[in-house]
């Protein structure tokens, strides 16, 4: 079966579609990492890595045709989308015919989120450096407590200076949750990239930003296999 990362936050405006375009855009120039799943890897079928697009926003399926239409490479990635009663059946056809799924779970709806947390190897959680969303996390925590998944919570658009993520890392730690060594910062290279189709490690794979994208990108692999 294809390994599963979900990407969920209750409180919108965390980041989670720009995280998972990202993941994807690395995953898909870089299979050679990925766990296989040997028994689709025959098949003419098969894409590395599935994006399950589960936000009505539909900011993921956005990027997705964006990149589909400005011509890039599409060999190694696929999309799918659901709702409601479709969730569940979306990623269990994925997971027969591709290595890696990355689910974009929509904030402020606990149904879609609960199924897409109830199918993941690993939950990831971006949140930004500020009181209220860590606060606004605690209803995600306990959505993926209830579903007994493992979970990495991941800073995002992190200043480039100030100790504010460093105190906040010790506080969350000291309450024993897992938080990633990859932190995110607040780069405009992430936003620009999306804008073409392409994730950060493509148009800018030198940068800083595309460093903490694969050093994330790694982080989760080791987590999973």
């Amino acid at each position: 079966m294809a390994k599963v990362i979900t990407i969920a936050q209750q409180k919108g405006g965390a980041g989670k579609t720009s995280l998972a375009a990202h993941l994807a855009a690395y995953w898909a120039s870089n299979t050679n990492g990925i766990p296989k799943n040997g028994a689709i890897r025959d098949d003419p079928k098969h894409r590395s890595i599935t994006l399950v697009d589960l936000d009505p926003q539909g900011s993921l399926s956005t990027w997705y045709q964006t990149r589909e239409e400005k011509g890039v490479d599409l060999d190694a990635m696929s999309l799918r989308t659901g709702a409601g009663w479709k969730v569940n059946s979306e990623i269990q056809s994925a997971q027969k015919d591709s290595d890696l799924i990355i689910i974009d779970s929509p904030p402020h709806s606990e149904t879609s989120t609960r199924i897409g947390i109830r199918h993941a190897d690993i939950v990831v959680v971006p949140l930004q450096l500020s009181p209220m969303d860590i606060w606004a996390t605690r209803s995600t925590m306990d959505l993926i407590k209830k579903e007994r998944r493992p979970v990495l919570m991941v800073f995002n658009r992190v200043p480039a200076r100030g100790k504010l993520a460093a105190n906040l890392k010790d506080r969350l730690q000291g309450e024993d949750l897992p938080i990633a060594r990859s932190t995110l910062g607040n780069r405009t290279a992430y936003a620009s990239s999306l804008m073409t189709g392409k994730g950060v490690t493509e148009t800018e794979p030198s940068s800083v930003a595309a460093s903490e994208i694969r050093d994330l990108a790694q982080e989760l692999l080791k987590r999973i296999q």
